[in-house]
């Protein structure tokens, strides 16, 4: 059953079969071909994956990001942030990730930030004089901090992937990691635009600028802190912090006057459409790795890992070189549900905190939505920007060497995703 399952998707996989159906067909053939399980398993395993009270945050977040780009906020995160940082070299490039960074609080996916805030930025820089390839290149880099700020919609699927891990704990967990990786693009973009002359704007704002645009930006700053505020001080669960991410959307909406009926339909839609590929990945993903599981692979997988070394960073190294290599080739979702089960054991078995390992392999994969050959973050910025994929993947490789030391510090250094989870006790 094992070669089957394996050399089935990776044959679908290399057809361009859509990674979903991808692990739906070579789970469900593998079944039908071994004969010793009862094919029924196949869709109980899929319902259950998405039979999950936490999984059902991922539609609220994903509709509260719609809802509050649908009334104009991401408007006043750009304002905001180009009065406080517009000013310095490559002006734009830092509102470009500051933006990025608010945004992650709001949206938690790396996608919805490409295709919203990040396209914004990146036609702006590219008004401004700026090389179109490096435009979209840091637009795309940025869009990946999405994905480790809190809330994170990839968080949650790997709480419910695993055992002995709380979405609470793990959103606490990503956010020095994406301070540190808008740190780290800040830097590389400064590196560039000095090479390459980018200017910021003429002049720092003054107090009535920069005031008038906090207080347009401030309903969606402190959006990041009622969700996690609530979650902390036990007010709310993570699933009913999306709720109430939502409804926090739809009533500042109203307030404002932001909405119409045509812009709040087309929210709504646009967020059931993301729900239901999430889903449907989630559900097929859910029978390949309980596969993987039933055939002891990742068994097999630890003791090969453990003759190789028996220190916990050398582990954590190759259990992150080998989610990198996915990364390149898998997307990222259906990458963490395969990966989680599988991967997981081995770094638990080694003493590695959960919470370490959770943010590294979520940060691993969130890299490789802007590496080719899949990458689709690159995809969606080049096609929102018209730009030749092989002229963007050569302009983030700075970005993604940044990307990658804070990668490596994360593996290096425990505290850097454990401290601020134990501050608020909840350490593994």
């Amino acid at each position: 059953m094992a070669n089957t399952l394996i050399l089935l998707f990776f044959a679908t996989l290399f057809l361009g079969v859509p990674v979903a159906f991808t692990m739906g067909i070579a789970g469900i053939t593998a079944v039908l071909i071994d004969g010793s399980l009862n094919p029924l398993i196949a869709t109980q395993r899929m319902f259950a994956g998405i039979d999950s009270f936490p999984l059902m945050a991922v539609p609220f977040f994903i509709l509260a990001s719609e809802l509050m780009t649908a009334c104009g906020l991401t408007n006043a995160l750009l304002r905001f942030a180009n009065a406080l940082v517009g000013h310095l070299r490559g002006g734009l490039g830092h509102v470009n990730i500051l933006v990025s960074m608010l945004f992650a609080g709001i949206s938690g996916s790396a996608l919805a930030d490409a295709a919203g805030p990040s396209a914004i930025v990146m036609r702006m820089m590219r008004q401004a004089g700026y090389d179109k390839n490096y435009a979209g290149a840091l637009s795309a880099a940025t869009a990946t901090i999405g994905p480790i700020i809190p809330p994170s919609i990839l968080a949650v699927i790997f709480a419910i992937s695993t055992n002995g891990v709380t979405v609470a704990g793990l959103f606490l967990a990503g956010i020095v990691p994406g301070v540190l990786l808008g740190i780290g693009l800040a830097i590389a973009n400064h590196i560039v635009s000095t090479r390459n002359g980018y200017r910021g704007r003429d002049s720092r704002a003054d107090f009535t600028e920069l005031r008038n645009a906090t207080l347009a930006a401030l309903p969606a700053i402190i959006m990041p802190a009622i969700i996690l505020g609530g979650i902390l001080l036990g007010i709310f669960t993570p699933t009913e912090a999306g709720a109430v991410a939502s409804a926090y959307a739809l009533l500042l909406g109203f307030v404002a006057r932001a909405f119409t009926l045509r812009g709040l339909y087309d929210a709504f839609t646009r967020a059931a459409i993301v729900t239901a590929s999430v889903f449907l990945i989630v559900a097929m993903a859910s029978i390949f790795a309980w596969l993987l599981t039933y055939l002891q692979i990742p068994q097999d997988l630890a003791k090969a890992v453990a003759g190789l070394t028996d220190s916990k960073i050398g582990i954590l190294l190759i259990l992150a070189g080998f989610a990198l290599v996915c990364g390149f080739f898998i997307d990222t979702l259906p990458a963490l549900i395969i990966l989680t089960p599988v991967l997981g054991p081995i770094a638990y078995s080694a003493g590695i905190d959960p919470l370490q390992f959770g943010m590294m392999l979520v940060l691993n994969l969130t890299i490789g939505m802007i590496t080719p050959p899949v990458g689709p973050v690159l995809f969606v910025i080049a096609a929102v920007g018209k730009l030749r994929i092989e002229a963007l993947s050569k302009a983030v490789l700075p970005l993604l060497f940044a990307e990658l030391i804070v990668l490596m510090l994360v593996i290096l250094v425990p505290g850097i995703t454990t401290f601020v989870p134990n501050l608020f006790g909840f350490a593994n």
